[in-house]
């Protein structure tokens, strides 16, 4: 009877091992390698926001300009909404500069998979992200946009607290 027992529950084991694994990779959601956003994908939200598609902005760091492009979603309409803004951004983890917005904006977190220098994202409903450096992430974030090219960031950015310029590219 115990030896019985002992098969059996090693059929259930092997049963529940096999069940929960898989040699497939997780899936990571596409992020283009141009710096741009892709607006077919679901890591905006799967929203369909004309208004924004393409949508410039200019981020000032310092004597450093950049361009930035705005992803097609609710995330990054609401943010366009608070534009112009100057915010004095501070340091997180080595890889990126955070700032509290004082209002929550609608989100469409996804868990990006790796994070890429350039990233403009929203962690929570609050608290605006930048990121100058590219890492792997377990963390979720809605996205808001992306430097076109990031190139210099992280030197403009510097070490500790920076003030930042946002604001719409006027075309």
């Amino acid at each position: 009877m115990k030896q019985l027992f002992i098969i059996a529950f090693t059929v259930l084991l092997a049963m529940n091992v096999s069940a929960c694994s898989s040699d497939d990779p997780p899936a990571t959601p596409k992020v283009p390698e141009s710096g741009q956003t892709d607006d077919n994908n679901n890591n905006n939200g799967g929203e369909d926001n004309t208004e924004n598609k393409g949508m410039k902005l200019r981020i000032k760091v310092g004597s450093e300009t950049f361009s930035a492009t705005l992803a097609n979603n609710e995330t990054a309409k609401a943010f366009r909404a608070m534009l112009p803004i100057t915010i004095n951004m501070a340091e997180h983890a080595g890889n990126e500069k955070y700032y509290d917005l004082p209002n929550s904006l609608p989100t469409a977190a996804f868990s990006p998979g790796t994070i890429r220098n350039g990233d403009i994202m929203l962690f929570g409903s609050r608290t605006l992200v930048l990121f100058y450096k590219s890492f792997s992430t377990s963390y979720s974030y809605s996205r808001i946009g992306v430097i076109d090219n990031a190139s210099g960031l992280e030197s403009a950015l510097g070490a500790g607290r920076v003030t930042i310029v946002f604001e719409i590219v006027e075309e």
